[in-house]
């Protein structure tokens, strides 16, 4: 892991992830994962890869969150919570779908 650049350390780190959500028991579902950032550090080839991998898992019934600043990753995902810093401390949440 140590020679992995960021955004091999992610896709690595996503694989382990659906590997493990896969090989959980009848009895211990995993239908949701999210995912906190890390999309930053991918090329566009992957980044396209990457969006299509959890496009896969949605049709297949998967609850996937996204926690991420990436502009293309919000271009693609119709179903958002945008959380937004306002003055004073606080924040303003909207939901975009």
């Amino acid at each position: 892991m140590k020679t992995l650049s960021g955004g091999e350390s992610f896709v690595v780190s996503l694989c382990l992830a659906l590997g493990l959500s896969e090989m959980a028991s009848d009895d211990r579902k995993i239908e949701s994962l999210f995912l906190d950032e890390g999309f930053g550090s991918l090329d566009d080839e992957m980044l396209y890869r990457v969006m299509a991998s959890l496009k896969r898992l949605r049709a297949n019934g998967k609850m996937v969150g996204v926690i991420s600043h990436v502009k293309r990753l919000a271009d693609e995902i119709t179903t958002q919570v945008r959380v937004e810093k306002q003055p004073g401390g606080s924040s303003r949440i909207t939901i975009v779908a």
